[in-house]
């Protein structure tokens, strides 16, 4: 029995267009990559290609694009992939819970374990009553969508980087910011929720110019993470105690 099966039409019909629309976006991200991957990071469409079959990391490839085209090291281009990577190790840590892959699969949820596939994940996770048939179908049809639309997508912008010119005068480069925004923004359903949201956003901007990229999600990540602790800390117990029997 697949896993879909275990997840209601209704249900499967809202996120497969969910997980669609996304991948639609991303796609349209992976255009401008493959064409700055040849024109500005000065490497040929099957290099291009291959990072985003291998690393499928979007903020990751456009760095490594970026600093090889600007001149700099393979081991500065290798560190900020990596800094910008390590957050996808957060994500994996908030989707265990829900997603529960098994033998050659793991390797493969790593993978595809991005900013996406993670918002859409949590979008339909409930944290009071989880389901986790629901939460891994979206997660799996957020992931496989992003995936080979993505890839698609670079292959086409590599291929014909001399006939796009410089794809940001499209805005493709916003499409990837403000299809995520659509995904968190339903999520902040409280005062403090936007009130974190916002901090973490003034950080990251204030940070940026002074360091190295990937540094700043570190840094909002450890912030809202100390921030979290401090808040569970000054919460009163409940009125009808631990729940133990006396």
């Amino acid at each position: 029995m697949t896993l879909a099966s275990h997840v209601p039409p209704n249900d499967r019909r809202s996120i497969l267009r969910t997980a669609l629309s996304v991948g639609a976006a991303t796609g349209a991200y992976g255009l401008s990559f493959g064409a700055l991957a040849v024109t500005q990071g000065h490497l040929n469409p099957w290099q291009a290609q291959l990072l985003s079959l291998l690393l499928f990391s979007g903020a990751s490839q456009f760095a490594i694009v970026g600093i090889v085209g600007a001149g700099g090291s393979a081991a500065a281009a290798m560190t900020s992939t990596l800094l910008l990577g390590l957050r996808n190790g957060l994500y994996g840590l908030r989707l265990s819970a829900v997603v529960h892959p098994r033998g050659w699969r793991k390797a493969f949820n790593a993978h595809v374990t991005i900013d996406e596939s993670t918002a859409v994940t949590l979008a339909n996770s409930d944290e009071v009553a989880p389901d986790r048939d629901r939460s891994a179908y979206a997660f799996w049809s957020t992931g496989l969508s992003v995936f080979i639309l993505w890839n698609i997508a670079t292959a086409i912008g590599a291929l014909a980087a001399r006939h796009i010119g410089d794809p940001r005068q499209f805005g493709l480069d916003a499409a990837i910011p403000c299809g995520f925004a659509a995904l968190i923004l339903p999520r902040l359903r409280s005062f403090n929720d936007w009130l974190l949201s916002g901090l973490a956003a003034v950080i990251a901007v204030g940070v940026s110019p002074w360091v190295r990229p990937g540094v700043p999600v570190l840094i909002v990540a450890a912030a809202t993470l100390i921030i979290a602790v401090f808040n569970t800390r000054r919460q009163p117990p409940s009125p009808l105690g631990d729940g133990k029997p006396s």
